[in-house]
């Protein structure tokens, strides 16, 4: 079994197909490039002909290639960079890319508990409401989320807190302030879970945000954990010269 693979809720053909679509999308395989025969395949990934047969499968039926008899599997297309989360640096800004977004949302938790809180990052309230979601836009998921929200300002509004993005639900609202917003990016890789629900193998890169809000006390009224698909964050800074 070759070591590219990893225990992962995700089918080995999917992963394969992964593995495939970003040749193409580096530009590895460019267009009208004849792939490597079912033989070289199954060599070099150590797996079944059938797992070739069915990756090949999902990715011509995605417009990137074309198997053609007697002649090989050629590359007819390139995957879509439709990368549709900035990361941005203003709350406005931020407020607008999920309203522009227009999330589909699935809760898949909801308690009340305590956020993970650590030194520095502000005094916890009293109480918070937790949800787990998946966003998805266009029928896929692109991201997970874990938000502790202070009960307090949850219970203004809860239907709308469950039913929509929260930020912009936030910002909107006059009786809550917040004096200081805070995020944090890093790169880091599917667990077991994450790569399940945003259906990614095992260990792919994704975009982890930490996201604060503080009121005037220091309190921290939100907190978010967010795992994005490493296929839909797209960064952009403007340098000084």
């Amino acid at each position: 079994m070759s070591s590219k693979f990893l225990d992962s809720p995700m089918p080995r053909y999917h992963q394969l197909a992964d593995l495939l679509r970003q040749r193409i999308a580096r530009g590895i395989w460019p267009r009208e490039h004849r792939l490597p025969s079912l033989e070289e395949l199954t060599a070099e990934f150590g797996v079944a002909r059938v797992t070739v047969r069915q990756a090949i499968d999902l990715l011509a039926r995605e417009g990137l290639v074309s198997p053609q008899q007697g002649r090989g599997t050629f590359v007819t297309g390139l995957p879509n960079r439709d990368r549709f989360i900035s990361v941005v640096t203003s709350l406005d800004e931020l407020a607008r890319v999920y309203e522009d977004t227009q999330p589909k949302i699935m809760n898949i938790d909801e308690a009340a508990t305590s956020p993970p809180l650590a030194p520095g990052e502000g005094q916890p309230a009293p109480r918070y409401a937790f949800m787990r979601r998946v966003h998805f836009r266009d029928g896929r998921a692109y991201c997970v989320i874990n938000i502790y929200l202070d009960e307090r300002i949850f219970r203004k509004a809860p239907e709308k807190f469950r039913t929509k993005t929260v930020i912009p639900l936030l910002i909107a609202m006059k009786s809550v302030k917040i004096a200081q917003a805070h995020q944090v990016l890093t790169i880091g890789t599917a667990d077991m879970e994450v790569a399940g629900l945003l259906e990614l193998p095992m260990n792919a890169p994704v975009a982890e945000v930490r996201r604060i809000f503080k009121d005037a006390e220091d309190t921290v009224i939100y907190l978010a954990d967010v795992s994005y698909r490493g296929d839909a964050i797209r960064v952009e800074m403007n340098l000084k010269p």
